[in-house]
């Protein structure tokens, strides 16, 4: 502790409407304007379909106008809610500037299709979220935070720099649909060189572990930052192996080990989440965890589940993020929580129930998991990820015990549902894309790797692992953040 005693003052929330700086107000209006002109290019998109280009410089796809949509959505939401959340600071004009700045970036890295264009615009996008997470710049752990975090990106972009130039040398082509043309020619160890450096450069990017230490020390961010970050910024590796599938999926070993390093990062960050208690924290190791699911149905294939994942991770994300405050105000100290729905042997049955009719339903929505491919490790993988978000709804609810038991398949089996006809809709828009869908055949070591999945995902889910003391203590440790970006007390903080 410091010593020293202050005295804080409550008032009244400002009023965004009276004397609101002109910048806020401009790029707010903007990027709502960007997102109305978004949905009109998706409508047009689906109207009259066509190439839309110019050449060898962008291309507009179905992925990128999808894109437009949902990047345009966040933004205006980030953009409308730090006008009341920065109203005051000295740093808002700069905190707006990069969060449009951020928001123009992305717009224009889905549209690349020069790699020099593309890699140019993904090391903007790393260096312009550092400097969002550092923005208040008289603050010492904010912008320790902002130089680890530029570190990690730094690497990214050398790693798609290495894949892009390595591509461009094996193929001759200086486009990304250019590569992906020519991705048959490739084999070997420049290919080899090439795919993993795409893989390292998503995983940095999606914070999966072992990379994952930029994002837990990302707290000094302004909340609506880490909404951006958490619903946006960390999807870029989904898009970048939808972008190269076709380089990606060139050998099926590699496709495995993808899956592999996603099964990893799920549970891992499932675990890192048990042991932590503050709010913002539990949700950025969530975060390295539904990028571990996502990064596993791109390694089985299914690019288009994928990118289906992290859209709707992202609309979860955002929320929670935002809501952050209003979690923190309603946690009763002392208050172990609310017991999950579906515990016991009849909880047990009603979930292993609800599961198969679920399985069941996205196979008969989707067609995926009616044969023996890895479009069945799909349907397990969505029925385990919604059934996650089920139970962590249900478990945060004032419903009794018995109230769970029948609130599970109501909740579950339309959650399914929705997931299901999201797929499919983004699927038939990224038709035109290639290996957008490249189901592999089931291996025995596909085998190995589901069955060892998903027994350690129940050993999380029973609370197994809290019987090792030594356990704990390592997971507690992973998730500390470097000491230089902690917070040891409120003082320290003073934008003034």
């Amino acid at each position: 502790m410091s010593g020293r005693i202050s005295t804080t003052t409550i008032g009244p929330l400002p009023d965004t409407t009276d004397d609101a700086p002109f910048v806020p107000v401009a790029l707010t209006w903007l990027v709502w304007s960007l997102f109305a002109a978004s949905v009109a290019a998706l409508a047009a998109r689906l109207r009259f379909g066509g190439a839309w280009e110019l050449p060898g410089v962008v291309a507009i796809d179905g992925l990128t106008v999808l894109m437009w949509v949902v990047v345009t959505f966040f933004s205006g939401i980030v953009h409308s809610y730090s006008r009341r959340y920065m109203a005051g600071s000295r740093r808002q004009t700069t905190f707006f500037a990069g969060v449009f700045g951020f928001t123009l970036v992305v717009i224009a890295l889905v549209a690349a299709d020069h790699v020099a264009l593309f890699g140019v615009l993904w090391l903007a996008m790393g260096l312009l979220m550092a400097k969002l997470i550092g923005v208040f710049d008289g603050w010492s752990q904010a912008q320790a935070a902002a130089s680890i975090a530029r570190r990690y990106f730094l690497a990214s972009s050398g790693l798609l720099g290495v894949a892009l130039l390595t591509l461009w040398w094996a193929t001759g082509a200086t486009t990304v649909s250019g590569i992906a043309a020519a991705s048959e020619t490739l084999a070997g160890p420049v290919w080899l060189v090439a795919a993993g450096a795409l893989v390292f450069a998503a995983m940095i990017q999606s914070a999966l572990v072992p990379f994952h230490g930029w994002l837990l020390s990302s707290m000094t961010a302004p909340t609506p930052a880490s909404a951006l970050m958490h619903a946006g910024f960390v999807n870029a590796g989904g898009i970048l192996l939808a972008r190269f599938a076709p380089v990606v999926t060139v050998d099926v070993t590699l496709m495995l080990a993808v899956v592999v390093i996603g099964a990893a990062s799920a549970l891992l960050g499932k675990l890192l989440k048990s042991v932590q208690v503050d709010t913002k924290t539990r949700l950025a190791c969530s975060t390295t965890g539904q990028m571990g699911f996502m990064i596993m149905q791109a390694g089985l294939g299914f690019f288009g589940a994928a990118i289906t994942h992290l859209i709707l991770h992202g609309f979860y994300k955002a929320y929670l993020f935002l809501a952050s405050g209003t979690e923190i105000e309603q946690t009763v100290p002392g208050n172990g929580g609310h017991a999950t729905g579906g515990t016991g042997v009849v909880g047990l049955v009603v979930t292993v129930l609800a599961a198969l009719a679920a399985g069941g339903l996205f196979a008969l929505l989707t067609g995926k998991g009616t044969s023996l491919d890895s479009g069945l490790l799909l349907t397990g993988l969505v029925v385990l990820t919604t059934l996650h978000a089920t139970r962590s709804v249900l478990r945060s609810s004032d419903l009794p015990v018995a109230y769970r038991y029948v609130a599970i398949p109501l909740v579950f089996l339309p959650a399914v549902t929705v997931y299901a006809l999201v797929y499919n809709a983004i699927t038939a828009l990224m038709a035109g894309l290639p290996s957008v869908t490249v189901p592999t055949e089931l291996t025995l070591l596909h085998g190995v790797v589901a069955a060892g999945f998903l027994a350690a995902y129940v050993a999380i889910e029973t609370g197994i692992y809290r019987r090792s003391d030594r356990l704990y203590v390592a997971l507690l440790n992973a998730t500390q953040a470097p000491s230089s970006t902690l917070l040891t007390s409120t003082e320290e903080y003073n934008e003034y």
